[in-house]
C-alpha cells in the first residue's frame, strides 16, 4: 500500500513515494519542483510513477495552488487528503489559540519531531526550528503539548527589506563571523545572528519552564546554513514534514 507524500511550500513542492503509509516505510522515489513548474508533474516527475494507494500532503501555499496539484493528481484515480491542523493529531496536542490557524507545515513537522524524540528513548521536551523563507521556532513540552512559537523572516527577507529601505546597502555575499569589518560580512552574520538568537531563546523559555534540557531540531532548505552558527547542539534533520506524514498516514490510514 504505497503513499505520496507532499509538502508544498511558499517556493517549492516536494514529493515522496513510499511503500507504505507509516513511520520506517521505504522511500521508493522522490523530488521537487519550484511552484511555478508544478503544472508539468503530472507528464513528468510523476508519469513513471505507479499508482499510488494514498496520498496526503500539506500545503502553505494557498488554496490555488493546492487546486493545480490535484489536477496533476488526476493522472491516477487517488483522492488527496490534506492535513488541517486541529486540536490532537499523530500524539501531538495543539496549544495554538485557534488551533486551525496554525500552518500546517508547523504542525506536521512538530509531529515529525516528536516522534524522532520519541524513537530514541524517554519523552524530552523539543524545539523545533523550520529555516525557510520564514523562519518558525515552536516549543513542544515532554508530553507532546505544543506550547507555543514564534515566526520572524528568514535570512532572505531580512536583506532584502535592508536593501530597499537603507540606503547604499546591496544583498551581500558576505561570511558569518565573530567580529565583521565589512558591509557584506555585517549584514550576514546580523541576519544569522537573529534567528540563532531566536532560537536560543525558545531553549532558554523551554527549559525553564520543563525543568529539562530541551533538544533541538532544524529542518529547511537553509537549516545546514545555520546549524554552524547556533550556541545551542542542533540535530539537522531534512525529511521531518514527511516524517510527520509517515506518522499520520500511520493512523489514517492503518488498515
Amino acid at each position: 500500500m504505497t503513499l505520496l507524500a507532499l509538502d508544498i511550500g511558499n517556493t517549492r513542492l516536494k514529493w515522496a513515494l513510499y511503500d507504505a503509509p507509516h513511520v520506517g516505510a521505504n522511500l521508493l522515489a522522490h523530488g521537487a519542483q519550484f511552484l511555478e513548474n508544478i503544472d508539468k508533474l503530472a507528464d513528468g516527475d510523476w508519469s513513471e510513477l505507479s499508482q499510488p494507494h494514498c496520498v496526503l500532503g500539506c500545503v502553505v501555499a494557498g488554496d490555488a495552488v493546492r487546486r493545480r496539484v490535484e489536477q496533476q493528481l488526476d493522472i491516477w484515480d487517488v483522492h488527496p487528503q490534506w492535513v488541517v491542523p486541529s486540536l490532537q493529531e499523530g500524539g501531538m496536542t495543539n496549544g495554538y489559540d485557534h488551533p486551525g490557524r496554525l500552518g500546517a507545515d508547523r504542525w506536521v513537522a512538530m509531529i515529525g519531531a516528536r516522534q524522532r524524540v520519541l524513537a530514541r528513548g524517554a519523552a524530552k521536551p523539543c524545539v523545533v526550528v523550520m529555516v525557510g523563507t520564514a523562519v518558525t521556532v515552536e516549543a513542544i513540552d515532554a508530553d507532546g503539548h505544543f506550547l507555543g512559537g514564534i515566526i520572524l523572516p528568514g535570512h532572505g527577507i531580512m536583506l532584502r527589506a535592508l536593501e530597499s529601505g537603507t540606503a547604499g546597502l546591496h544583498v551581500p555575499t558576505g561570511d558569518v563571523c565573530n567580529f565583521p569589518t565589512n558591509t557584506s560580512d555585517a549584514l550576514t552574520t546580523g541576519g544569522t545572528f537573529a534567528i540563532a538568537g531566536a532560537v536560543q531563546r525558545m531553549v532558554d523559555n523551554l527549559r525553564r519552564h520543563t525543568g529539562q534540557e530541551p533538544e533541538c531540531i532544524m529542518t529547511g532548505g537553509a537549516g545546514w546554513k545555520m546549524a554552524p552558527s547556533m550556541s545551542n547542539q542542533v540535530e539537522l534533520a531534512d525529511s521531518l514534514i514527511f516524517d510527520g506524514l509517515l506518522e499520520i498516514a500511520g493512523r489514517r490510514f492503518a488498515a
